[in-house]
């Protein structure tokens, strides 16, 4: 495994590096000149000029790029444009709220995709199967803002069971915290659940006719360990391979369900930084989330070793 880990971080550093050049290339391709912006109502050439002098934006590409990714290296992230706000305090202040949110919907989705898939997959062509399949299309196709706003109206309005908006950290009150976040949570889980349950269905069912399976339940052992020791182990590469992928896109569609749940998380930072044009708050936002996508990647890699033996030898 320790071969496995140091083989996947070699990959997985220079791909850092290639993510951060990456972020910085598309902020200074965005059109618009941020000096224009700082430089006031109708700045005149030489007020310009003087604002790009001091943001160093008449260097060479490179030059700039060498300068930020340094300041990176050192745990600087620089200067928000309009508040002079350490990008790394401000990006780091909304972490927890957006790691809550992504941390609660990746269980949601796995626990609920992987009981539906092993489900679904126990019983074959019943009617089980046909309504665990019908829901995980249903929950693929539909937008997790809209599923959202449903649930406001249902849990929060009418029922009142769960506030509709804001954040409450988890050092101030676990209950609150989780109370806040499971509506959102449970929204932005629900599309990667019914992915889940499709690959663990698929898995579990082939693997469920495989002869050792069939030894295990002769032998008379409790079907929920043959499931869960013998059968659920060998399905989980495609399972764990959807999970990682699904996660990616949960960490991005937190940008969206921050707004509508009112949660001060990097994606409201990130949806107001963007229309602010305060371009060094975004590349910090965008090379967090970059990096927090690199490390689940890593994680599912070493994964792999686990479940199939044979990969850490490979």
């Amino acid at each position: 495994m320790l071969g496995l880990l140091v083989r996947r971080l070699a990959f997985t550093i220079p791909m850092l590096v290639a993510v951060s050049f990456c972020v910085f290339s598309l902020i200074v391709l965005v059109p618009g000149d941020p000096a224009v912006s700082l430089a006031g109502e109708n700045p005149d050439p030489e007020q310009i000029a003087a604002v790009r002098e001091r943001l160093g934006l008449n260097d060479p590409f490179l030059v700039q790029f060498w300068h930020w990714f340094t300041g990176v290296l050192h745990g600087d992230l620089g200067q928000s444009l309009f508040s002079s706000q350490s990008v790394a305090g401000a990006v780091f202040a909304r972490l927890p709220a957006t790691l809550s949110l992504a941390l609660l919907s990746l269980a949601v989705a796995l626990v609920l995709g992987v009981a539906v898939g092993v489900l679904a997959a126990m019983r074959p062509g019943t009617w089980v199967d046909r309504v665990a399949t019908f829901a995980a299309s249903l929950g693929v196709a539909v937008p997790y803002f809209w599923v959202g706003m449903i649930l406001v109206l249902l849990f929060a309005i009418d029922l009142t069971l769960f506030p509709a908006v804001g954040y409450t950290p988890l050092h101030e009150n676990p209950l609150h915290w989780f109370l806040h976040l499971f509506l959102p949570a449970t929204a932005l889980g629900l599309a990667p659940a019914a992915v889940i349950a499709r690959q663990t269905r698929a898995g579990m069912t082939g693997v469920l006719r495989e002869d050792y399976v069939r030894t295990a339940t002769a032998k008379g052992l409790p079907p929920a360990r043959v499931v869960g020791k013998h059968a659920l182990k060998n399905a989980a590469v495609p399972v764990v391979t959807a999970f990682g992928l699904e996660a990616s896109r949960l960490i991005g569609g937190t940008v969206v369900i921050e707004q509508l749940f009112a949660l001060p998380g990097l994606g409201s930072l990130a949806y107001t930084s963007v229309f602010a044009r305060d371009f060094p708050m975004v590349q910090g936002v965008l090379l967090v989330v970059a990096a927090l996508v690199l490390l689940i990647n890593l994680l599912v890699d070493l994964s792999y070793g686990y479940f199939n033996p044979r990969i850490r030898q490979s």
